[in-house]
């Protein structure tokens, strides 16, 4: 029972949309009917420049360690697992603002460094080669979450919940990303350029 409650606090924090609450009371524009639409840090930073965009980053990133603390406290590490499924859920589509979010990167990225600094820095190194490569911020992401359960299954140490939660955030992801593959593959995806860049 407690994992429910920890999964529907996570839900309800992780629907705190940051990067339309930065639009609206900075910019005055929903930042979902400009750019890619998407109320994540990328668009932000597409659409405002870098330093809204890693403040939608830094804003996402608290809520979701807010969840998992609720969760943790609720029901240990399947309350963590519960209410990160939650805000990740929360995040793609959020209760307060017409279920319309971002695509869950953020909200991985947080919860991996809940989980273990190491795996972490496995996801960042991952999304900062791929980035070196290629300046493709959905091929970053996609590469980060494959690395995702595959960097907790070679850590090793980690329990059922969380193993299966990497695979969530991995699956979640990519389904988020599937505009953005059909256009990898048709060649049109844009390499990422924020605002004055």
């Amino acid at each position: 029972m407690n994992a429910i409650f920890s999964l529907i606090a996570g839900y309800l924090l992780g629907s705190i949309s940051v990067g339309v609450l930065l639009a609206r009371s900075r910019f005055k524009a929903d930042v979902r009917l400009k750019g890619s639409g998407n109320a994540g840090a990328t668009n932000v930073a597409r659409v405002f420049g870098l330093n809204a965009g890693l403040a939608t980053f830094a804003g996402d990133a608290l809520k979701t360690f807010a969840a998992l603390l609720a969760g943790s406290l609720l029901a240990g590490e399947a309350g963590v697992a519960a209410a990160a499924v939650g805000c990740l859920l929360g995040h793609c589509w959020p209760l307060y603002f017409g279920f319309k979010g971002g695509k869950g990167v953020t909200v991985g990225a947080a919860t991996s460094l809940w989980l273990d600094w190491r795996l972490f820095l496995i996801l960042v190194a991952t999304f900062f080669v791929v980035f070196l490569i290629c300046k493709i911020v959905s091929v970053c992401s996609i590469a980060a979450a494959i690395m995702y359960p595959a960097a907790i299954l070679m850590l090793g140490g980690f329990s059922i919940y969380y193993l299966l939660l990497g695979l969530f955030v991995f699956a979640l992801v990519v389904f988020q990303h599937r505009t953005n593959i059909k256009r990898l593959l048709n060649g049109t995806e844009e390499r990422f350029r924020p605002k004055g860049g």
